[in-house]
Order: C-alpha cells, then structure tokens, then sequence
C-alpha cells in the first residue's frame, strides 16, 4: 500500500453538521439520514438510504462498514452526489496547519 494524495475540487463542497450531543434539529438529523447513501447497494448503485444511519446518542453507522462513536466537536460531511460520509474529528480542526477549515 502507498501513500497517496487526495482531497476535495472545492474548498467547503461538503454539506455538514457539527455534532453537539442533543443539538442537531430534527430536520438537520433528517437531512443527514437522507443524504448518506449506500455504495454497495444493488449492482453498484449509489441511492438506497440507510435507516438508523445516525442516532441521538453520537452513533453514525457507515453503511456496509460499521458504527463509529461520534464526540462533541466532530464533523460529519456527506458528499452530495454519492452520499459517502465523511467524519473528521475536532481535534483535527484545532492543530495548527490543518488541512481542514472548519464548517461555516
């Protein structure tokens, strides 16, 4: 395996939410539910949602992958053509020379 380089076309493309436990509207966490998609769903079509994709509780199932535990402070993008999530912790926004800008 080598390393490799990638990122996004645009700074910002992502649409995102800010996890603070109990903070997230019900139409934010219905937005998020809609937009994180399958990519392993029937012949390779991305667009089959994922129910229970995300619970109040700080869980964001993966689909086809896992569940990761969400702290406050973490961000959870999604890709709005694919539907492929995207976790980055808080503390990857704080250290100096980040390659990520924080959501606005």
């Amino acid at each position: 395996m080598a390393l490799v380089h990638t990122g996004t076309a645009a700074t910002n493309s992502l649409n995102a939410f800010v996890w603070r436990r109990g903070l997230i509207s019900p139409s934010s966490v219905a937005l998020l539910k809609a937009g994180i998609l399958n990519d392993l769903s029937i012949g390779g079509k991305v667009g089959s949602i994922v129910p229970g994709a995300y619970d109040s509780n700080g869980l964001l199932t993966i689909p086809n992958r896992g569940t990761l535990q969400l702290f406050p402070g973490d961000v959870i993008a999604f890709d709005t053509v694919s539907g492929w999530p995207i976790v980055v912790s808080a503390l990857a926004y704080s250290i100096g020379g980040s390659v990520w800008s924080p959501p606005a």
